[in-house]
């Protein structure tokens, strides 16, 4: 007579595998905690990178800002040698430098705002860089208690089968 293995619906081969503790009871395999774990330390390594690559943002448009400033201080000073004239207040000073004159203003104001952002973003990539430290560290605690927890079951192990 053939005997057919009953039939295993798939929710019953989904669940989670089990564990017996050394007590005797079952628990959930810590599998899922560790796999949780690495999940928040890939969350945390993005959100540093995030954090890493806005203060690098920042940064570089401070720098263009500077470039560009610096751009313009040449368009100004030529422009007033080719008029002859370097007073802004004259009546004749060219209109063409007065305008330059705002906009290079206006960049060196846009630059000592995104320095306060600067500071801002540092000083949250920096927690984001703490918080990312703090759960590796936990992470690494946690492998290596689980690893020193399988030395110590495998004798037990060795000893039931």
């Amino acid at each position: 007579m053939l005997v057919h293995a009953p039939y295993v619906s798939r929710k019953v081969s989904r669940r989670l595998p089990r564990k017996q503790s050394r007590n005797g009871s079952h628990c959930v395999s810590e599998s899922r905690v560790m796999k949780s774990r690495d999940t928040l330390v890939r969350l945390k390594r993005f959100q540093a990178e995030e954090k890493r690559r806005r203060v690098v943002q920042i940064e570089t448009m401070i720098a263009e800002f500077g470039r560009m400033a610096g751009d313009l201080d040449r368009e100004i000073a030529a422009e007033e040698q080719r008029s002859g004239v370097a007073d802004p207040s004259h009546f004749a000073y060219s209109t063409y430098a007065r305008a330059a004159r705002t906009r290079r203003d206006n960049l060196h104001q846009s630059a000592e705002d995104l320095r306060g952002q600067l500071d801002e973003a540092k000083a949250r990539f920096e927690e984001a860089s703490e918080e990312l430290a703090k759960v590796q560290t936990m992470d690494l605690r946690d492998k290596s208690v689980e690893v020193a927890r399988e030395r110590t079951d495998m004798p037990l192990r060795a000893v039931r089968m």
